[in-house]
């Protein structure tokens, strides 16, 4: 029986949706997809993040999280929430790329955009998930558990799926860069500075 309701919600999605059949950019458009898929008598699913730089820990953290439910939703931070909250040079991967990529991802089965002036959990409480997915790093105080399960049947956290994250990759990045720059500059510099000092004698 629930072969043939995810059956029905595959063509569904394929002949309504774009980018494959996955990602929603309109709010009304995905309130209506959560709708019908609870109407299957789907178990929704949710999680959300910034997703930047797709690495091995984001794909086992989707698989882990499509285990609650049937239908895994989630929710792609904008560029510009990203910029307001980790600065100016990130994100790395523009959205509408961090979106497709998850699109790829074979446990996702909805993405949905996040924007930066939309109200605290918006998507939340759009979505009304059955199963609610975090990491232990978000650290939801208890009253914020509370109030979560006003529009969540409940709230996993899980750990990390990989030993490393997105941040720290980049950090190492520009740490071997500078490096590398320090390594092929500095005889040049001293060449350039020798050359000068040739030219003033």
């Amino acid at each position: 029986m629930k072969k043939k309701v995810q059956e029905k919600l595959g063509a569904f999605i394929e002949s309504e949706l774009m980018l494959g059949g996955k990602s929603i950019l309109d709010n009304k458009r995905l309130k209506e997809v959560i709708g019908h898929c609870k109407g299957l008598g789907l178990k929704i699913v949710l999680t959300q993040g910034s997703w930047d730089m797709i690495h091995i820990g984001h794909a086992r953290y989707m698989q882990e999280a499509k285990k609650y439910g049937d239908l895994l939703v989630v929710g792609v931070d904008s560029d510009e929430k990203i910029k307001s909250r980790k600065g100016p040079e990130r994100p790395i991967v523009p959205q509408d790329e961090r979106m497709e990529m998850i699109t790829h991802l074979r446990h996702v089965d909805l993405v949905a955009l996040k924007e930066l002036h939309d109200p605290k959990w918006h998507m939340i409480k759009l979505v009304c998930p059955d199963v609610l997915i975090a990491t232990k790093r978000q650290g939801y105080s208890k009253e914020e558990l509370k109030e979560l399960k006003k529009y969540c049947g409940k709230v996993v956290m899980l750990e990390s799926q990989a030993t490393t994250s997105t941040s720290a990759k980049i950090r190492s990045m520009q740490i071997n860069t500078a490096k590398k720059l320090e390594r092929s500059l500095t005889p040049k510099l001293l060449k350039a500075i020798e050359e000068v000092i040739a030219g003033v004698k």
